[in-house]
């Protein structure tokens, strides 16, 4: 694809990777991903706003054929899905200079060799001119490494944020043109790599709220030209404000688990609590993410296997206490052949989420009525802690 305009003196750079269906060897990609790059032209100074993907290096070669002189790489992450074609551009542009933070710089020698004089340290808030038009860097840790930063144009009134508000989509449209996928594919990024860091974005959110932005320029998907849409959205997923919803990930081996699974989501509809079970057998674990971005409640459904609970169900625990949701309630349920740890095992999988927890249900072989019952208190009292915080 050729450089596209977005305003006079800047352009996109990078490549499409319609093909590509995993990233970081965890996460899979239904929609393919993009390495954006930008190229902002001063007066005087040429800049380069981080590179793409190593084996996709050869498209911004191309894109960069016309382009006789680069000032300035800036390097606002080190990961090197963005920083990995650094050296190919300091050999095409040997005058040209790493523009970072002292932290990115760190990880960059580890990553990589560039010639320590080949090093320009910005610090929060500082400036660099170009000629006509400046650009401003603000630090924002922990989106999703420590050394992130973003990079502001206020003359053009564009945010360059590299993974900040990024999605994993390849398009050819050029902004976040169909809202419905748009959404979908930033929840998911959101959720995969942002959430175990909600916290911490919400400061980040605040040192960019009094910027000026026609444009927010990410280096993953569309650019968005109505800012404040993403950003309403990044708001909603890092309030502590939760829905009226019950996560459900299960695995049934012999049926009798999801016999209980099945009627604790008929229970759960039944007092007006909405539900999204997840057997893990076929789940994408991105559709399991997105789902606890926003959701009270936890439940675990898991058969006893040699003593525990079954290893995807471990997986799903693990996963959910990696990332950080703003989950309030968790619960636990299964069946057993003649015993098992499966609740101490889970429970200490969960740690992190500090999860007020509800007596699990466990039955022996299939459910019988007396499970039944305790299914039904189990989402009497999820329905019970939804309406007394107000989400019913």
């Amino acid at each position: 694809m050729k450089p596209r305009l977005i305003k006079p003196g800047i352009h996109w750079l990078g490549a499409v990777d319609w093909n590509r269906r995993i990233f970081d060897s965890l996460m899979l990609l239904p929609d393919g991903t993009s390495y954006n790059a930008y190229l902002v032209e001063g007066e005087e100074k040429t800049a380069l706003i981080d590179t793409v993907e190593p084996t996709m290096s050869n498209l911004l070669m191309q894109q960069l054929d016309g382009v006789h002189k680069i000032d300035y790489l800036i390097v606002q992450h080190a990961e090197q899905d963005h920083s990995g074609s650094i050296p190919i551009i300091l050999e095409k542009y040997p005058g040209a200079m790493v523009v970072t933070s002292p932290k990115c710089k760190a990880m960059l020698k580890d990553l990589m060799t560039i010639p320590e004089d080949k090093f320009k340290l910005v610090n929060d808030g500082d400036t660099l001119p170009l000629g006509g038009r400046t650009l401003t860097f603000i630090y924002t840790p922990w989106v999703h490494w420590p050394e992130t930063m973003v990079t502001y144009s206020p003359q053009d009134r564009i945010l360059f944020t590299c993974d900040f508000f990024g999605s994993h989509l390849a398009t050819t449209e050029l902004y976040a043109v169909d809202r419905k996928r748009v959404y979908e594919g930033a929840k998911r990024y959101y959720a995969e790599i942002m959430m175990p860091f909600r916290t911490i974005i919400q400061k980040n959110l605040e040192k960019i709220k009094g910027l000026e932005m026609d444009i927010i320029a990410p280096s993953h998907g569309p650019l968005y030209d109505s800012p404040q849409t993403i950003i309403s959205d990044y708001l909603e997923w890092v309030s502590d404000k939760a829905k009226n919803s019950v996560v459900l990930p299960y695995v049934s081996m012999h049926d009798s688990t999801a016999r209980m699974v099945h009627y604790l989501i008929s229970a759960l509809v039944d007092r007006g609590v909405t539900v999204y079970p997840f057997d893990l057998v076929v789940t994408d674990p991105g559709k399991l993410a997105m789902s606890l971005v926003d959701a009270a409640t936890i439940v675990l459904g898991t058969p006893m296997v040699l003593a525990g609970a079954h290893p995807k169900v471990v997986y799903a625990a693990f996963l959910a206490n990696a990332l950080r949701p703003k989950v309030k309630y968790g619960g636990i349920i299964g069946s057993f052949g003649w015993g098992g740890k499966a609740v101490e095992q889970l429970s200490s999988t969960l740690a992190n989420l500090k999860l007020e927890m509800f007596e699990p249900v466990f039955c022996k072989g299939q459910p019988k009525e007396v499970d039944f019952q305790a299914l039904d208190k189990l989402a009497e009292g999820i329905a019970g802690k939804h309406r007394e915080n107000g989400l019913i």
